[in-house]
């Protein structure tokens, strides 16, 4: 995953480090923040989302809160690789809600899957009925978060 690096200036990154902390600050806030008028703190805002830096905008929710007490990382081995067996398992992962995010690695395990469920129970149907159904996936290995620690943090900038 190669992508051209974005020179910033150390407003900039002030600017990132601000947004990833409150991504609702206007440019008004902004500005004072970083010691520029309302208009130029939006410009530069603007640049950076134009230039893909910013690619989005999101709230982060609870999954207690929403009942899914569950959290999981589950690693995935295929027995087979190739074009079309990667394209037919990220669309399975695709039509899947309780997975939240993937990634393909190295080494004995293909891909890791983080995932939210309900209760034991949903996760081990995700497992055994969808994982596990899939012709490609020879072995699925799951490790369930007993406490986040640590949340989820933004980028060093």
């Amino acid at each position: 995953m190669q992508h051209d690096r974005i020179s910033l200036d150390e407003v900039d990154s002030r600017l990132l480090a601000a947004l990833q902390k409150n991504a609702h600050l206007t440019a008004q806030e902004l500005g004072e923040m970083l010691n520029l008028s309302a208009s130029q703190a939006g410009r530069r805002r603007q640049r950076l989302e134009a230039e893909g830096l910013i690619t989005g905008y999101s709230a982060r929710l609870d999954p207690g809160r929403l009942g899914l007490s569950v959290q999981a990382f589950v690693q995935v081995q295929m027995a087979r690789h190739g074009a079309e067996t990667a394209t037919t398992f990220a669309r399975l992962v695709a039509s899947q809600p309780e997975i939240v995010s993937a990634w393909t690695l190295t080494g004995e395990a293909d891909y890791l899957l983080r995932v939210y469920c309900a209760d034991l129970g949903a996760l081990n149907r995700l497992i055994h009925q969808v994982l596990l159904a899939h012709p490609s996936v020879t072995r699925v290995q799951s490790q369930i978060v007993m406490d986040q620690f640590k949340p989820d943090a933004p980028l060093p900038v």
